[in-house]
């Protein structure tokens, strides 16, 4: 997004006697000024820094050296004000997963526009400010001292000389005038000078700590991103609706339906509607059995309850191929992470049950580095393939949704080993 407003006061022709040669001049003069004390901020903390890691006191200082890009971003974006009415929004960020400057740290420490920001604050400490104050220099600095020239001719030199940029000597006063007439023109040059240097400055400074324009492509790939994982969410949530109808509502009138079945079979004397009322009472179990089938497929309440591990152990219990579980998670993970893993898990299984002929089976996992890591391994004939158009092709879809990778290998003769990544963090700890 340029600085529209500037970039359409330059080419307007009363610039020069609008307020943006002034806010162009201010957003110049503030950014040298910001700039040094960045750089001495930056220095200083350095130094201590680097001296007090020999204790380790000074590791914590240079950690949140690494952090010095994110005010300094703020302020950067709040000067753009002086020469764009348009507010420059921050890049997006994730949220930290739990409350607490340790997970706040983490994040931002992850954060891509956190690096990015901090670049910024380097190349404006050690580049950017100079030019601000060159450019003000060459500007403005030196058309006025060249207009103040028959002033210092009557002050300094009593009337008959004055060093001109302290390299010329001008000894007449139509000189003089003639020195400050080229000093008026190249103030006025120096207008459009200055509002240059700020335009350009002001697209850099977007680039380095603003958010990306609606036509970026990575503002496209961020907010793709962002409506898939809202699509995953909402997807989830709706599963778990239907999860709770179907369980609070259908399955609670079939199991009283079944036992007023029940009851009234009980009490018929024997005969045709006895044995009517027996079939039915069958029926409605079996039917009740299904139902229940169906909506632990749906949305397990286990895994809503007590989360992913518990569900996986209940998963291996229901398998047709005894399998062990050995899944070390500490706490709750995000409940589109869960549900995703879960399926996953028992997809992997059932075909494990279906096609691998295998004696034995073992799911197997944890949390390391940002990731959820599942292993689930057979020893079974192996063969599987994934292109094949088989439920792993839907499990990889699955995964895919979240960010994740699935891999495979399954030579002919076994084993078969599943593998699967899912970046996430933790919502909650276990107690």
């Amino acid at each position: 997004m340029r600085s529209r407003d500037l970039w359409q006061a330059l080419s307007a022709r009363r610039y020069l006697l609008s307020a943006w040669p002034w806010r162009a001049t201010a957003y110049l003069v503030t950014g040298a000024v910001a700039g040094a004390a960045t750089l001495v901020g930056l220095a200083v903390a350095l130094v201590v820094g680097g001296v007090l890691t020999v204790v380790l006191v000074g590791l914590p200082l240079l950690v949140l050296t690494a952090l010095a890009g994110i005010p300094l971003a703020r302020l950067e974006r709040q000067r753009l004000r002086l020469i764009d009415r348009a507010p420059a929004p921050a890049r997006p960020v994730r949220q930290p997963p739990a409350t607490g400057p340790w997970p706040w740290l983490i994040t931002r420490l992850r954060e891509r526009a956190t690096w990015r920001e901090l670049g910024h604050a380097l190349l404006f400490a050690l580049v950017l400010w100079p030019l601000d104050a060159l450019a003000v220099a060459l500007a403005l600095g030196v058309p006025l001292h060249l207009a103040g020239t028959p002033l210092v001719m009557a002050t300094a030199g009593g009337g008959e000389e004055a060093k001109v940029l302290k390299q010329w000597t001008v000894t007449t006063w139509p000189a003089a005038s003639g020195v400050a007439a080229l000093g008026l023109l190249l103030l006025a040059l120096g207008g459009y000078a200055l509002g240059l240097a700020a335009g350009v400055r002001a697209e850099l400074a977007r680039v380095l700590v603003g958010a990306p324009g609606e036509g970026d492509p990575e503002a496209r790939v961020g907010e793709l991103t962002r409506s898939r994982a809202r699509l995953v969410d909402a997807f989830e949530a709706e599963r778990r609706r239907i999860e709770r109808d179907l369980h609070d509502g259908a399955q609670q009138r079939l199991v009283a339906l079944t036992m007023a079945l029940g009851l009234a079979r009980l009490d018929a004397p024997p005969g045709p509607l006895a044995d009517q009322l027996a079939k039915a009472h069958g029926e409605a179990g079996r039917a009740l059995e299904e139902l229940r089938e169906l909506i632990h497929g749906i949305h397990p309440k286990v895994l809503a309850d007590y989360g992913l591990p518990a569900a996986v152990a209940d998963a291996a219990d229901r398998s047709a191929v005894p399998v062990d579980v050995a899944l070390e998670l500490p706490g709750r993970l995000p409940r589109a992470v869960e549900a995703a893993a879960y399926f996953v898990v028992c997809e992997a299984l059932a075909n494990v049950g279906r096609h691998s002929g295998a004696d034995r089976a073992e799911v197997t996992g944890g949390h390391r580095d940002g990731r959820l890591l599942l292993h689930v391994r057979d020893d079974g004939r192996g063969g599987a393939d994934a292109a094949a158009g088989s439920g792993l092709t839907g499990l990889a879809d699955r995964v895919s949704v979240l960010d994740g990778r699935p891999s495979l290998s399954s030579p002919p003769g076994g084993p078969t080993l599943l593998s699967v990544e899912i970046p996430c963090e933790w919502t909650e700890r276990f107690a």
